[in-house]
């Protein structure tokens, strides 16, 4: 099947904005040209790909599965352009990274520091979503790179991981709790008392409820948060017992308002990590920042 590869413009930006008007307009294009080119591309392909009518417009189950691909063809061609840009020794292009508020805060905020001191011409693009929800643009191809905490059960088919530097989980609470302090508290009757935790559909939770299944013990939250740092200010205020990576309340611990407590189970380790997507090259920025992360010889 011989498909024009304009037909494939057309059908991307109008998918990519549910509207004949807005794709004519950045196109160039008049709205009837765009509704020709789609009426043709439909007629080649032998299936309906949008639903139209006078409010509104949407993809087709059929058109939401050429999206797919097509967003990811149209990615990848932008990444070459990017490419073939960045070659003049790295004096302009971008790099598009996805994080969370929380590993940007504690993990990356040096590293876009030293890039942009060796690199001022280029664009550091953050994405903050949770670490669940960078896979999904970096399989999609709207990110070069996802720097996340690592998912235990994820399906990496495509993707490239790195593990960068080992976090360990623990359980930390304030003043209210000091008779906790200098005891050995097993998880069962740790989940006695309120627990503070992240919300559902991040890693972090993901890994706190495989724990508590591993055990044999369920609970319900006193508190469910998508703010790390919220979740440390409640617990320094007493509102109860909260479940973080140790490096996040390094301060708090050397201040002394907040403590670990000692559990009697161990928690195992996990990791912190860049993941890129094989069916997209690395621009040379992205390389470049990819290779800053690695370098042991930087000095923070």
């Amino acid at each position: 099947m011989n498909v024009d590869f304009e037909l494939y413009k057309v059908f991307y930006y109008v998918a990519k904005n549910l509207s004949f008007s807005e794709a004519a307009n950045f196109l160039f294009i008049s709205q009837s040209a765009v509704s020709q080119a789609i009426k043709l591309l439909e007629e080649k392909l032998q299936t309906k790909l949008f639903f139209r009518n006078t409010k509104q417009v949407k993809l087709t189950r059929e058109g939401e599965t050429l999206f797919q691909y097509v967003e990811q063809a149209f990615n990848l061609i932008k990444s070459g352009e990017r490419s073939l840009k960045e070659l003049n020794y790295l004096t302009k292009g971008e790099v598009k990274i996805g994080a969370s508020d929380t590993i940007c805060k504690h993990h990356l905020l040096p590293y876009f520091k030293k890039f942009n001191q060796l690199y001022p011409q280029i664009k550091i693009q953050i994405t903050n979503r949770t670490s669940l929800n960078c896979i999904e643009l970096l399989k999609k191809g709207n990110i070069d790179m996802a720097v996340i905490n690592l998912p235990q059960k994820e399906n990496y088919k495509h993707l490239t991981v790195e593990k960068l530097k080992t976090v360990q989980d623990v359980f930390v609470a304030g003043k209210n709790y000091q008779h906790l302090k200098n005891r050995t508290v097993s998880l069962k009757e740790l989940i006695t008392y309120p627990i503070l935790v992240l919300e559902k559909n991040s890693v972090t939770r993901e890994f706190f409820d495989n724990l508590l299944e591993k055990n044999g013990l369920k609970i319900t939250p006193e508190i469910e948060l998508g703010s790390v740092d919220l979740l440390i200010d409640l617990t320094k205020i007493g509102l109860g017992i909260s479940f973080v990576i140790k490096e996040y309340v390094e301060k708090e611990l050397a201040n002394q308002e907040l403590f670990i407590i000692n559990l009697k189970e161990k928690i195992p380790p996990r990791y912190l990590g860049i993941v890129t997507n094989n069916h997209l090259p690395l621009p040379l920025a992205a390389q470049k920042f990819v290779e800053l992360m690695h370098d042991k010889s930087s000095n923070f």
